[in-house]
């Protein structure tokens, strides 16, 4: 099991690096000085920045089946639930990711399956959510943090470790249909699954 689990974490560090290394790419091409102003700024520069920077060997247009499995469960056993009607594409690595175009510091939120279609299918094993952000860091979701009022809180990136716990606690390892909150736990933990 645990040498399951940090199969799980290799495949998702080169996801990762992978998204890194392109947005860096992608912002060095442009002379640009953030992600933003390089011209990720729409859902169709998001699908050009993919199919320019990344090997793409299958796309689902309209649909993310069947790049991704048809559903997938929390570690909770209840469900877990994502936006499916957005492209998604299979790379040559075996990844499957969504990309999403996020208004604000958030350029990109990418829901990744590093194994593909194949199981477990679980959040937090081989189903992530990694956040680009218009800096060009990958951490986890910068909405999920509320005050006492219920009102979003806006948090700083790279998010702090007691946020990205908070996110770990109140998402990921909870029943909540959301995907957020593995990445953060795993960039805690200096990549390692610990939970």
């Amino acid at each position: 099991q645990n040498y399951q689990r940090q199969s799980y974490v290799t495949q998702l560090h080169k996801v990762y690096n992978e998204l890194s290394q392109a947005a860096l790419r992608y912002q060095t091409d442009k002379n640009a000085v953030d992600l933003k102003e390089a011209g990720l700024n729409s859902q169709s520069a998001v699908d050009s920045f993919i199919t320019t920077y990344f090997k793409v060997v299958s796309t689902c247009d309209t649909s993310t089946s069947p790049c991704f499995a048809d559903s997938y469960k929390k570690m909770t056993g209840s469900q877990a639930l994502f936006i499916t009607t957005d492209k998604a594409y299979m790379l040559a690595s075996g990844v499957s990711i969504r990309p999403r175009y996020s208004g604000g510091n958030r350029v990109l939120s990418v829901v990744a399956d590093i194994n593909g279609p194949k199981g477990p299918n679980i959040v937090g094993r081989d189903l992530f959510l990694l956040c680009l952000y218009k800096n060009g860091l990958i951490d986890d979701t910068d909405d999920a943090i509320v005050n006492d009022d219920g009102e979003l809180v806006e948090v700083s990136i790279p998010i702090s470790a007691d946020d990205r716990d908070k996110i770990y606690n109140g998402l990921c390892a909870s029943s909540s249909s959301k995907i957020h909150g593995c990445l953060g736990k795993i960039l805690n933990d200096n990549w390692e699954m610990k939970y």
